[in-house]
């Protein structure tokens, strides 16, 4: 499996720096969150675009994906949410990006009318995802936080350029059992996001190994499967700024993805 990390965790780092710290750390790849507040966004120029490519491609660097804050089972029209993944799939394509990240975002909704209303955006989405060799992944997350739930979208889309991240905290939070999860996102995974946190009620980022997160169990469904994608380490450091910087942690989080893909093998 190969090893990233998001920019969530370095919140606002040039991108030249995320490029270098990424190279000098071990790792092999970056998930950039899309933001406004970010160095790497949708409005971004062509020419400023090209720039990012080249900087990652110079440190040797692969752009794991697009981290996008389209909330595709939101209530309201269809058109602006279309158009939202629109953007952030061209943004990917023209970094050479092979996912973008989306979140369902379905609210008090019933939860049959948020499948519908997600699987409806996501398909019309597809093609265009296709078109550009981009997968659109949904992150189990908010009101889908399991695995069962993100399945039952992407079920109903049923194109192969839409599939899963497993955020490996939420399903956790919300009492799926991790092999419940593997096995009904196994067939949509695009990538796995790891994190550690203390408890249930305190999801305050830790360093990797030091929370009570089934990361172990986690890692082992994955290589028992054969499955060889891409671990991304989603440490937030964006939303609990009182957390450790990232920089110092990335080479021990890289050592212990390292140890338990080891243990598993």
């Amino acid at each position: 499996m190969k090893l990233a990390f998001s920019t969530l965790g370095v919140p606002g780092m040039p991108v030249a720096d995320v490029a270098r710290l990424a190279s000098a750390g071990g790792y092999h790849g970056v998930e950039l969150r899309a933001h406004p507040e970010e160095p790497v966004n949708t409005g971004l120029g062509i020419s400023e675009r090209v720039g990012v490519a080249e900087e990652f491609k110079a440190a040797g660097v692969e752009i794991l994906a697009v981290a996008g804050y389209t909330q595709v089972a939101a209530p309201g029209d269809d058109e602006p949410v279309i158009d939202e993944l629109g953007s952030l799939l061209t943004l990917a394509g023209d970094l050479g990006a092979p996912y973008v990240r989306v979140f369902p975002g379905g609210g008090d909704q019933p939860a049959e009318e948020a499948d519908v209303i997600a699987a409806r955006r996501l398909a019309a989405a597809a093609p265009h995802a296709a078109d550009l060799g981009v997968r659109l992944l949904l992150e189990t997350h908010d009101s889908h936080r399991r695995g069962v739930d993100a399945a039952r979208i992407l079920g109903l889309v049923g194109h192969r350029n839409v599939g899963a991240i497993w955020d490996v905290m939420h399903p956790w939070l919300g009492g799926e059992d991790p092999a419940a999860t593997h096995a009904v996102l196994a067939p949509h995974l695009g990538y796995v996001q790891v994190k550690d946190i203390a408890t249930a009620q305190d999801t305050t980022p830790l360093p990797l190994g030091a929370g009570v997160l089934p990361l172990a169990e986690s890692v082992e469904l994955l290589s028992r499967a054969g499955w060889d994608g891409w671990l991304c380490w989603e440490y937030e450091k964006r939303w609990y700024p009182e957390a450790q910087d990232l920089p110092a942690l990335l080479e021990p989080g890289r050592d212990h993805l390292s140890w338990l893909l080891a243990q598993s093998a």
